[in-house]
């Protein structure tokens, strides 16, 4: 379903700020991996995703989606493919337009766009029943504006949305971090119901290794721009905390100190 060859990306190249963000990254998933994605701050982690996504151009290598190249495609030009949520719960929505606008906007992510009616009836049933699984009461705030829900109202909304029309891919780019224990509880247990019942293939970045364990059938870690661990099945069930704890000692040569992976 996916597949990242030879992956290079480097910022600020040439000078002082020089950063070599991924080196030669090499990732296959196969359709419907729930994969969770580790590493210390500045991993590459993020930047992954963003390559992907079509952030920023990569530098060498090739990104296949569905066995179509969009290694050199706009971002717009591969959100058909790809649904995605942000960290930051504001970013995944349009504040000032109601709850049923941006759910139209998702539903009709690459289609042509004509003048008709923003939302019609039909849709709005859709919508209705699509937000009653949130199990947050939007479904009875349609008009709504997005700009008056909580960060978490804002966060499964948006989540929601990404998977509206079911992407070939799923990236969540640490999407419960900027939230509190309990509703990041929740987030994340919608994201598993969501993944599973449509099989979605899906990255998530975290820096709670628990969560990592407990979700996905196969994990990642990441370090300095590289991919030094993938694991999958009956191994990863097997992991504990302490485990990834060495194995970032030994990726880090026992220098490794990251307070929020350690807090998570």
């Amino acid at each position: 379903m996916v597949t990242l060859s030879n992956v290079y990306k480097t910022f600020n190249k040439g000078t002082i700020n020089e950063k070599k963000a991924l080196d030669g990254i090499n990732l296959q998933l196969n359709e419907g991996d729930f994969v969770t994605v580790i590493g210390g701050n500045g991993a590459g982690k993020s930047t992954m995703l963003n390559m992907i996504a079509g952030v920023y151009p990569i530098d060498a290598g090739k990104i296949l989606v569905n066995q179509i190249n969009i290694s050199r495609k706009e971002e717009y030009q591969r959100a058909i493919h790809i649904g995605r949520v942000f960290q930051d719960p504001m970013m995944g929505t349009a504040a000032g337009m109601e709850i049923q606008e941006n759910l139209s906007l998702a539903y009709r992510r690459g289609q042509k766009r004509g003048l008709s009616w923003g939302v019609t009836k039909s849709e709005k049933v859709l919508y209705h029943e699509k937000l009653k699984m949130l199990g947050l009461g939007l479904e009875n705030r349609m008009s709504s504006k997005v700009g008056l829900l909580s960060g978490g109202q804002r966060q499964a909304l948006t989540l929601l949305m990404a998977t509206l029309v079911e992407p070939k891919l799923l990236l969540l780019d640490e999407h419960t971090a900027a939230l509190d224990p309990k509703t990041a509880k929740t987030v994340l247990d919608l994201t598993e119901k969501l993944v599973s019942e449509s099989k979605l293939t899906t990255l998530m970045v975290t820096h709670n290794m628990k969560d990592a364990l407990r979700l996905g059938n196969r994990l990642i870690m990441m370090h300095e721009g590289k991919i030094i661990y993938d694991v999958s099945g009956e191994e990863k069930q097997k992991l504990q905390v302490s485990d990834l704890l060495k194995k970032f000692e030994e990726a880090s040569h026992g220098s490794f100190a990251n307070d929020r992976m350690l807090l998570a």
